[in-house]
């Protein structure tokens, strides 16, 4: 799929890191697919920057796993990776666990309604299969005990490995498969609400191993002799 053609998306005052999460974002949601070869060029004029800070954009994303470049010849999305996106599920269930340890002996009944809050959007985006909607409250879900927290090193290790993930979630979230997590919610925050630090943390590590299923089945079809 073609790098789109609207114009200027990005404002000029924010450059790097709103360039960084607009690509970020394309490739997770499939706009820019895996496999496709990415022009600085076109990215800069798609954003409305200048090259400098796609390039720097294209550099963090090859840390983060989501593109492959080749110095002087080419830059690809990467393909999905399922050892990678593995790792990068242990580390992000890690985090939000420590999060949930941190955060919940401070968490305010105002807190605590943002995450039913946003279950409740969830819930409605899963009932319209909205893909996108879903993982939008997924992340507010999470994003209450990750600030709550205070913890800037939780949210720069997510930052960086949460992607990969989400590029996995969406076919989740666009199967039945992903209804349980809905429940799962309900359960951290009534731990949450119940003050439970061991049992909420243990539940929120567990609703982030939740993809290990559909990484199994990926992984044995990689595995697989092909077809004669």
């Amino acid at each position: 799929m073609p790098v789109p053609q609207n114009r200027g998306v990005v404002a000029r005052s924010l450059l790097r890191d709103d360039a960084y999460r607009a690509i970020r974002d394309a490739i997770v949601d499939g706009t820019l697919a895996p496999g496709e070869r990415l022009n600085d060029g076109d990215l800069a004029a798609w954003l409305g920057v200048s090259r400098t800070p796609v390039r720097e954009a294209l550099t963090r994303l090859e840390q983060a796993g989501l593109v492959r470049t080749k110095p002087g010849r080419y830059t690809i999305v990467s393909e999905v990776d399922v050892r990678a996106v593995r790792a990068a599920q242990s580390v992000t269930a890690a985090m939000h666990e420590l999060a949930v340890r941190e955060a919940l002996p401070y968490l305010s009944e105002t807190e605590l309604d943002a995450m039913r809050e946003a279950n409740a959007r969830f819930a409605d985006a899963l009932r319209r299969d909205d893909v996108d909607a879903a993982l939008a409250a997924d992340d507010a879900f999470h994003a209450v005990p990750v600030t709550a927290s205070a913890n800037p090193a939780i949210r720069t290790v997510l930052d960086q490995f949460t992607p990969v993930l989400r590029r996995v979630e969406r076919i989740r979230f666009s199967s039945l498969s992903g209804r349980g997590s809905l429940a799962q919610h309900e359960r951290i925050i009534a731990l949450c609400e119940a003050g439970e630090v061991e049992g909420a943390a243990l539940a929120v590590r567990a609703n982030w191993m939740t993809l290990a299923p559909l990484l199994d089945t990926m992984l044995g079809d990689e595995n697989s002799p092909p077809e004669q």
